[in-house]
C-alpha cells in the first residue's frame, strides 16, 4: 500500500503537485472518497475513466473551492446562488449550463452542455483544491458499478496502484454520495437522492422538487446508471424475512447479521451502508445478501436509490 499516504499539509503539496502535473489523486470527502484530477485536463479526467473502467457518456463531478470559481465555466442564476450560498460546502451538486468558454471540460461533462459542480465540506479536499489551483474531477474512488469507498483502504482494496496517490483522511462522515439537482430547467429537479434530504431543499426553496430517475444510456449526472453500487453477491431488499443463504442487514430493533442502525437513525444508516454492503459482500458465511425495508423519506430516499441500484439484476 505504498500509495496511501496520512493528509499531512506536506502531502496534500504533493498531491496537489500530481494534479497539475495530470495524475490521480483519491481524497476524502464528508460523502465518499473521490477519484480527483485536473477538470480542466481531458488527459487527466480519461484516465479517471480508464481506472474507474467507467463509461465515457457518465459526467463527473467538479469539485471547487468557492462560488466565484464556479462562476470561470458555469453560469449560475438566482436559483444557484441562493441554494450554493445555503448549502456549500456541503453535499449538494448542481447541474449548470457551461460557459462557451469552457471546451477543456468536455471530457468531464462528457460532451454535454451542462457541468456538475460542488463545494465538498471537507479540509483535507478544500487544501488540496486550493494547492492544485484548479477544479478536481472526482467521482467515487472505485471500479465502475462497485460499492462506493468511505475509507483509504476501501479504494486501494478497489483500484490498487491505478492510483499515483491515496490521501488517507479517515472514515467520510456521510458515507453517501451528495444529492444532485438540476438547474438548468425552469422547475428544479433531482437527478440522485444523497447526503442532503429533498425535504431540507423543498423547505428552504419553499417550492416543490421535481423527481427524475434520468436517462440511463444517456444520463446527464452522475448515480443514474440501472446497475451501481453493487456488490458481488446477488441482492435482496425490502426483505422482512430472509432465506437461510442470506447475510441479513437490518434497520431498527431486529435480528440481523448486521444492522444499519438499531436506532433507525437515518443518517446513521446513510454513513454505514456502504461499509455494511462490503462486510457482508466479503462473509463468506452465506452466498447472498438481504437487506430490510427502509422507509422512503429523508435520507432513507437516497439510501434505497442506492439499494436499488445495487440490486439491480446484472
Amino acid at each position: 500500500m505504498k500509495n496511501i499516504y496520512e493528509a499531512t499539509s506536506e502531502t496534500i503539496e504533493k498531491a496537489a503537485s500530481v494534479i497539475k502535473t495530470g495524475g490521480l489523486v483519491a481524497m476524502p470527502t464528508e460523502t465518499v472518497y473521490g477519484l480527483g484530477a485536473n477538470a480542466f485536463d481531458n488527459k487527466a479526467v480519461a484516465k479517471i475513466f480508464e481506472a474507474k473502467g467507467r463509461p465515457s457518456f457518465n459526467p463527473l463531478i467538479s469539485h471547487i473551492l468557492d462560488i466565484e470559481q464556479a462562476k470561470e465555466f458555469a453560469i449560475l442564476d438566482e436559483r444557484a446562488i441562493r441554494l450554493a450560498s445555503k448549502f456549500w460546502p456541503g453535499a449538494l451538486t448542481l447541474v449548470l449550463n457551461r460557459k462557451e468558454n469552457s471546451s477543456n471540460m468536455d471530457m468531464v461533462c462528457a460532451g454535454l452542455n451542462t457541468v456538475t459542480v460542488r463545494i465538498p465540506d471537507n479540509k483535507i479536499a478544500l487544501d488540496l483544491i486550493e494547492k492544485s489551483g484548479v477544479a478536481i474531477a472526482a467521482p467515487s474512488a472505485n471500479v465502475s458499478g462497485t460499492i462506493s469507498p468511505t475509507s483509504a483502504i476501501d479504494v486501494y482494496d478497489s483500484l490498487g496502484e491505478k492510483v499515483d496517490m491515496i490521501l488517507d483522511g479517515g472514515k467520510c462522515k456521510i458515507g453517501l454520495e451528495s444529492t444532485i439537482i438540476d438547474l438548468t430547467t425552469k422547475n428544479i429537479v433531482m437527478l440522485r437522492p444523497g447526503g442532503i434530504a429533498v425535504e431540507e431543499i423543498e423547505k428552504f426553496m419553499g417550492e416543490p422538487i421535481l423527481f427524475s430517475k434520468g436517462n440511463h444510456k444517456l444520463p446527464t449526472s452522475p448515480g443514474q446508471l440501472l446497475s451501481h453500487y453493487a456488490p458481488e453477491k446477488k441482492l435482496r431488499i425490502n426483505v422482512i424475512s430472509p432465506e437461510k443463504d442470506e447475510i441479513f442487514i437490518g434497520f431498527g430493533k431486529m435480528k440481523c447479521d448486521y444492522n444499519l442502525s438499531e436506532k433507525r437513525d437515518f443518517l446513521e444508516a446513510a454513513s454505514n451502508l456502504f461499509s455494511m454492503l462490503r462486510l457482508a459482500d466479503g462473509d463468506k458465511s452465506q452466498p447472498k445478501i438481504a437487506v430490510a425495508p427502509i422507509p422512503n423519506e429523508n435520507l432513507g430516499l437516497a439510501i434505497n436509490n442506492r439499494l436499488d441500484r445495487a440490486s439491480y439484476p446484472r
